[in-house]
């Protein structure tokens, strides 16, 4: 399975079987199954959905959107629950408006599922963790 690093953005091989023994990125040493969100660029946003082998949930976010702060630690929460089996990131559409106009996303906090690079589900608006979770869940299986 290829897992990019969340620090350097390096494509590393882990063979599945190993997923648990927790990896390290061959070039920077960071772990490669971190449970804590990763902030993307544009590139990094790209490489991520094009080479990762896990299912990954990003959260479409702005500063300024009180929902959005609401729903971080919630965010937080989840990835830590699923942190090993499901990538989590955040895309700052203020930062990144040519992602979000790429994907329609029409409002925020926007919460989509990509699965071997494409799109398995979307969602906009806050949840819980628990309900976090269990979409995840939903739509990974479905997929």
């Amino acid at each position: 399975m290829e897992l990019v690093c969340p620090d350097c953005a390096t494509v590393n091989r882990v063979p599945e079987a190993r997923l648990d023994e927790q990896p390290v990125c061959g070039k920077c040493s960071a772990g490669l199954l971190s449970a804590a969100p990763r902030e993307l660029d544009e590139k990094a946003f790209e490489r991520l959905l094009a080479r990762h082998g896990q299912p990954v949930v990003i959260d479409f976010w702005a500063p300024w959107c009180g929902p959005c702060r609401a729903m971080a630690p919630q965010f937080e929460a989840a990835a830590r629950q699923m942190g090993g089996r499901v990538a989590f990131a955040k895309v700052n559409t203020d930062l990144e408006p040519d992602v979000a106009q790429r994907l329609g996303i029409r409002g925020i906090p926007t919460l989509a599922v990509f699965a071997g690079g494409r799109e398995i589900a979307r969602r906009s608006g806050a949840m819980s963790a628990a309900d976090l979770v269990r979409w995840v869940d939903e739509a990974v299986t479905r997929a």
